[in-house]
């Protein structure tokens, strides 16, 4: 009986090492991860066989519950995704994009229910389980990557890889203005990122899109917008007139005088708070002179410039333009 009870102890220890190793990764361990714990490939298959341990992918398996909060399918995607690595090594493979960006807390863009993981080009990661998408990159820099707890990719990473990842470029434009937004990143580590994409047909968009979140000079801005109104054949606007109200005086981006039709150019940081309130009532006192004031945001210039020329152009014509008119 002594005998007995000795032998299911190592076991009993055994199970409950494996079980405190898998508790930060929602329960799983890889196979490698198994055995580096001291299990042999025959004690794993026989706690496979009572069903005590369980497979959940080609090489991972469940060995406890997850716990209340834990991705169970983040852990999958990332542990059942990397290249095949020394007994004991930690994967070399991260959430990265979209699913990186909301483990870092970025909120009301939906994921589609995809798994986003990146891997070391040519490492040929695992076939991902469904649901995982596996991004095989040239840029992965093991710096790149927060190893404590699940391993994913830095926010400012995670951002232009989403960016880069995006279905168009107005989803692109929107994860990177939510990211800066919501504080998962900030300008400066995100221009260093995008400093390290030499090629890729949005890099130039993504750099314009983050100056115009840094609040700095716009690349599309007034003399961009009256090119646009020259292409529509629209009047020549004037731009940066002065105005004075009660409040003192300020500057206009754009007005056509003898038609009393302003536009306003706003980038990103006029959507702070304390000054979009400024600006309202700026704009409700130049609305109280007659004039007819439209607010353009200069991201949406950039995306799809049409839609807003096309309000433009329905204000100078109710206000008695034609084309034509001098």
């Amino acid at each position: 009986m002594a005998a007995m009870a000795s032998e299911r102890q190592p076991r009993v220890d055994r199970r409950a090492r494996v079980v405190a190793h898998a508790a930060p990764q929602a329960g799983l361990l890889t196979r490698p991860q198994i055995r580096a714990l001291g299990v042999t490939a025959a004690q794993l298959e026989a706690e496979v066989v009572a069903d005590r341990w369980r497979p959940v992918g080609r090489n991972t398996l469940s060995v406890a519950p997850a716990r209340p909060g834990d991705r169970a399918d983040w852990w999958l995607g990332v542990l059942e995704c990397a290249p095949r690595a020394a007994s004991g090594a930690r994967p070399r493979a991260a959430l990265a994009g979209l699913t990186a960006l909301i483990s870092a807390g970025l909120r009301g863009i939906d994921d589609d229910g995809l798994v986003h993981v990146a891997a070391p080009k040519s490492s040929h990661p695992v076939r991902p389980p469904a649901g995982v998408r596996v991004h095989e990159t040239r840029r992965w820099r093991d710096e790149d990557v927060l190893t404590t707890g699940l391993p994913r990719a830095r926010p400012e990473v995670a951002t232009v890889q989403a960016a880069l990842w995006a279905r168009t470029d107005r989803e692109a434009s929107l994860l990177l203005v939510s990211a800066v937004q919501q504080r998962v990143t900030t300008i400066d580590p995100l221009a260093a990122v995008l400093d390290r994409v030499q090629r890729d047909r949005r890099r130039t968009l993504l750099r314009a899109v983050l100056h115009d979140v840094a609040g700095g000079v716009h690349s599309l801005n007034e003399l961009d917008f009256a090119a646009h109104c020259r292409t529509r054949g629209l009047p020549e606007p004037d731009r940066q007139v002065v105005t004075r109200s009660p409040s003192g005086s300020s500057y206009l981006d754009v007005r056509w005088r003898r038609w009393r039709v302003v536009v306003e150019i706003d980038g990103i940081g006029h959507l702070e708070p304390a000054r979009w309130i400024d600006d309202s009532l700026r704009h409700n006192e130049i609305a109280l002179t007659g004039d007819t004031v439209l607010r353009i945001p200069s991201l949406g210039l950039r995306l799809d410039p049409a839609p807003h020329l096309d309000t433009v152009e329905r204000a100078l014509r109710q206000a008695g333009w034609s084309p034509g008119t001098r």
